[in-house]
């Protein structure tokens, strides 16, 4: 494997490999989840899921289930305080509260197979679910839309009645289950296509996927007498959990607890909310805590997929390779309510190019599957399979080298994107530079059925808001508090970033994630933003310390606090060689000169800087099977600054891995009534080690100037380029172009006409 990083600033901590700090706990099985959570007297709660896909509820008898043995609760859609109809801002997002309440517990309609219904509450796992068949629930049952531009047609069945388009800031009269209509233009389009000499025009689809994390959605509840709430759960947002707790149940902030429990996956899956308001209801009404667990048929059908898409791209280009215009049309499914990434979506589709002349068409539409969720770079995958298989068809028509092309046309520092934001300083150019010097690059690619592909991909990154406490202890280490949920080994880089400015080594500081209690406010780990804006809180708390060792270091020494110097970890005094104190020698004293140190801050940085990738990959497709082997694979990002290189490199590994499964394997399988059909990972293909190889990776360093060491956010763009890159691949070892996802054998067969 070749893992390389082309550095250019150095630093003592930062960009080197420590071993993470929770790596022990997490081997071990020390590390606490929400499957392992247990309080005593506690219940488990079970929830009745909707058979069907699209149903009006007509009545729910519950009385049967709460007289069984054993069954302490239940609860429905009654039980839920009337949410307004209004939208709000809860973290990662706004959100209509009254849709967030009816996707939690189906009020009037359930609009997907899995709709919860109704939540029971018993001593043990087995009677819960013994008093889920004993509810009664009357459906008017109606015809299910499960596929975008079936539901964007006239006289498509209504999932809500009260929806209307809004366009423009113009919202519609008539129903529908188009929520959003956005509209981005730069330039003049038509102009540019009339100065275009080779034009391509395609239409794309691509399936519903899942995140597929292991660990199971999870809560715990404890609703005290008192009327404080604890929530022990699995979450990508403490905050964002309590915040959405509080317009939900209409209960103060100030009496919501959530604990952050250790987290098995996310990739955006577990930012929305689902089993928390039902266990806590369930807790009020019993007195006890009661703890629920999805199992994965549950998690597949009624947690937050990404949407499947429609898109139609047309891009016009000059003899000598240069775009001179485009435009998209991109269309996705919401889920059962409004809500799609659609929006960022048209953010990044054109966004590697500076073209001159663009537009950009967004749909954001309702069907009847569960709500879609954010999954790595949501929205951009998609757009991505589609802008970049024309760019590829088009560098074929012109006879260029598809990097060639690529570099030709990339957007650079002071490049308008079509939706309008400037780019500051940015890798993109240097992550195809460093494709196409790279050793897989120059590498001929020999035999038949073989192809290899490129594909470049951007994510914009967000910064947030989050806070950080840096406390001082005698023996010259320190503990850091934050509220970040850690993934990805964002403990070790917010970590690393304080042990820079203090100059120590990594492994004295010890980090916490702490709860919605302990902590300032801290926004969700998501967007890349955690390394990036925790880190800075980081940063500035690790400031604030030396600001105050500095001042505690010229009371002893009688000395100007201007005149204290810093390096290296320890203290000197300007043009006094001979005074000098580690940090760890002043630590020893505090307690004897002032008392503790304890340093703080809170930020909501905005320079968060955009991330661009470049992927290669060769494949080798089975002319009888139509089976496509991955042969090798290389990722090029840039990491801005790599904070810890080895999480940077496991981030861009598992960004493909996803994108490589989305490509060739991953979908729902939808029945005509609206079902998934392949709700298990027996059925629902992800790839295994042994689908793969290694993924080799080169990190590029461009700094962010946004950012005190010049990090860029990692996680989300490497899943960006690899189901057009493959696509890519499968055109020149096939001859025929895929447009659909996933790109199964049989759909290979299909394009050849084999089948």
């Amino acid at each position: 494997m070749a893992n390389i990083v082309l550095s250019r600033q150095q630093f003592n901590v930062v960009g080197t490999r420590p071993i993470r700090h929770d790596g022990t706990d997490k081997v071990t099985g020390r590390a606490l989840y929400g499957g392992d959570f247990r309080l005593p007297g506690m219940l488990y709660g079970k929830i009745l899921r909707s058979p069907h896909a699209h149903a009006r509820i007509r009545a729910i008898d519950t009385s049967a289930a709460e007289a069984l043995p054993g069954v302490r609760a239940v609860v429905t859609a009654k039980d839920m305080p009337g949410a307004d109809d209004r939208i709000t801002d809860l973290g990662e997002g706004a959100v209509n509260l009254k849709y967030l309440s009816d996707n939690i517990l189906a009020s009037a309609k359930v609009l997907y197979k899995g709709h919860a219904v109704a939540a029971v509450a018993a001593t043990d796992p087995h009677t819960a679910e013994e008093a889920l068949k004993l509810i009664k629930v009357e459906y008017e049952v109606l015809p299910p839309v499960t596929r975008v531009r079936d539901a964007m047609q006239e006289g498509a069945p209504i999932l809500l009645e009260g929806l209307r388009t809004t366009s423009m800031g113009q919202k519609g009269t008539a129903p529908t289950n188009i929520a959003t209509h956005l509209h981005f233009e730069k330039g003049d389009t038509a102009k540019g296509f009339e100065q275009a000499e080779v034009i391509v025009e395609q239409e794309f689809e691509t399936a519903t996927v899942h995140q597929g994390y292991i660990e199971f959605h999870n809560a715990t509840a404890l609703w005290n007498t008192d009327g404080q709430l604890t929530v022990w759960c699995s979450t990508q947002g403490a905050f964002t959990v309590r915040d959405q707790l509080s317009q939900v149940l209409q209960h103060p902030v100030a009496k919501i607890k959530v604990v952050p429990l250790e987290i098995g996956g996310g990739f955006g899956g577990k930012i929305p909310l689902y089993v928390d308001p039902p266990a806590a209801l369930l807790s009020r009404k019993t007195g006890k805590p009661v703890k629920i667990v999805m199992n994965r048929a549950e998690v597949f059908e009624a947690t937050g997929p990404t949407p499947g898409s429609w898109m139609r791209v047309k891009v016009g280009a000059t003899r000598d390779g240069k775009i001179v215009a485009a435009e998209a049309s991109i269309a996705f499914e919401a889920g059962a309510y409004p809500g799609s990434a659609v929006g960022a979506a048209c953010m990044c589709a054109f966004a590697p190019y500076d073209i001159e002349h663009g537009t950009v068409d967004g749909y954001d539409v309702v069907v009847n599957k569960p709500k879609s969720a954010a999954y790595r770079a949501p929205g951009a995958t998609q757009a991505a399979f589609a802008v970049e298989t024309v760019l590829d068809e088009i560098a074929e028509q012109l006879g260029l080298a598809p990097l060639e092309f690529r570099l030709r046309n990339a957007a650079k520092e002071g490049t308008r994107r079509i939706d309008g934001p400037v780019f500051n300083v940015i890798g993109n150019i240097e992550c195809m530079e460093a494709a196409r010097d790279s050793e897989h690059w120059k590498t001929p690619l020999e035999g038949p059925n073989r192809g290899r592909g490129v594909a470049q991909g951007y994510w914009f990154n967000v910064g947030l808001q989050s806070s950080c406490v840096i406390s001082v202890n005698a023996d010259g280490t320190v503990n850091l508090v934050e509220g970040s949920t850690d993934i990805g080994g964002t403990r070790a880089s917010i970590a690393m970033q304080a042990a820079e400015v203090l100059g120590l080594r990594a492994e004295d500081v010890k980090p916490t994630v702490v709860d919605t209690d302990s902590i300032g406010y801290t926004n969700v780990t998501g967007g890349s933003r955690t390394t990036f804006a925790t880190g800075w809180a980081a940063y500035e708390a690790a400031h604030d310390v030396l600001r105050q060792m500095k001042d505690r270091v010229a009371r002893i020494w009688e000395a100007n606090p201007d005149d204290i110097t810093y390096e290296q970890g320890v203290f000197g005094v300007a043009g006094s060689p001979d005074r000098q104190m580690s940090f760890k020698e002043l630590a020893a004293k505090l307690n004897h000169t002032g008392g503790p140190i304890t340093g703080r801050a809170s930020v909501d940085p905005q320079g968060h800087g955009g991330a661009f990738a470049t992927h290669i990959v060769d494949v080798e497709v089975d002319p009888e099977t139509g089976k496509v082997q991955i042969l090798r694979y290389t990722a090029v990002q840039d990491a801005g600054k790599a904070i810890h290189p080895s999480y940077v490199e496991g981030q861009m590994q598992g960004g493909a891995v996803q994108g490589i499964g989305w490509a060739l394997n991953e979908e729902y399988f939808m029945t005509e009534r609206g079902a998934m059909a392949n709700s298990t990972f027996l059925d629902y293909r992800m790839p295994t080690t042994l689908d793969l190889p290694m993924i080799d990776t080169i990190i590029v360093e461009v700094a962010n100037p946004g950012h005190p060491f010049g990090a860029r956010g990692v996680g989300e763009v490497p899943i960006v380029p690899p189901p057009a890159a493959i696509a890519n691949a499968i055109s020149r070892a096939t001859g025929v172009r895929l447009r659909t996802l996933p790109m199964t054998p049989g759909a290979i067969l299909k394009a050849k006409g084999v089948i």
